[in-house]
């Protein structure tokens, strides 16, 4: 059940990505927000109420709350035309706990293949936080561009490994062939898509509906 659910996380952040890249209009983004921001709060309270007590399957399950309300804070930023800086000090603290997740699926759950997953998305939502939360809008379009990415590496392509029964092979060589692809790729796009765009318009100085509109996750 979980494996469904992060296939359509993989969905919302390319298409989260995709809004930051300017090739989606904010509000239209806003439903799958919404639709995923819950699909991700129902689905680990099932597995937590049926989980039989099972400690294993509650610590996997209680990390999925983190994306769900994200992504109900993200719908209702666009909806609401909210200021953005909410939705940039929670991504903050979802940052440091991905890093705990992390820690937990190298030590405890032998998983290092979604222990470099974690730290991927600790990476994302701590740039969410630099965005939103402290107004670094130079990063917009290489968030977006990272966003997009994650959500097909960390997202869509995993879900399929999972739902297919192959998941855990060469479990060590993919971990570090993650962590090579994101310090590669995520390191060429940061210099390309950090240069000044044509709006010139500081963060700080724009409407809170012009922030919360241009720079939700």
């Amino acid at each position: 059940m979980a494996s469904v659910g992060l296939l359509y996380v993989g969905a919302v952040l390319f298409l989260n990505g995709a809004m930051l890249l300017g090739w989606v209009e904010a509000k239209s983004a806003a439903p799958l927000n919404l639709f995923v921001g819950l699909l991700q709060v129902v689905t680990p309270t099932y597995l937590i109420f049926t989980a039989a007590g099972d400690p294993t399957i509650v610590l996997n399950a209680s990390g999925l709350y983190l994306f769900g309300f994200t992504y109900l804070y993200v719908a209702c930023n666009l909806w609401g035309g909210l200021d953005g800086t909410g939705v940039g000090y929670f991504s903050l603290f979802v940052a440091i706990c991905a890093i705990g997740y992390s820690v937990l699926n190298f030590v405890k759950l032998g998983d290092p293949v979604f222990g470099v997953i974690w730290l991927y998305w600790a990476f994302l939502w701590a740039l969410f936080y630099a965005l939103l939360g402290r107004g670094v809008g130079r990063i917009g379009r290489y968030t977006g561009a990272v966003a997009a990415i994650q959500g097909w590496v960390t997202g869509a392509i995993p879900a399929f490994v999972l739902l297919n029964g192959w998941w855990g092979y060469s479990a060590g060589w993919t971990a570090i062939g993650l962590a090579v692809f994101a310090v590669v790729v995520f390191g060429l796009l940061y210099p390309r898509l950090t240069r000044p765009s044509a709006d010139t318009t500081p963060p700080t100085e724009r409407t809170p509906q012009d922030r919360g509109a241009a720079v939700s996750p």
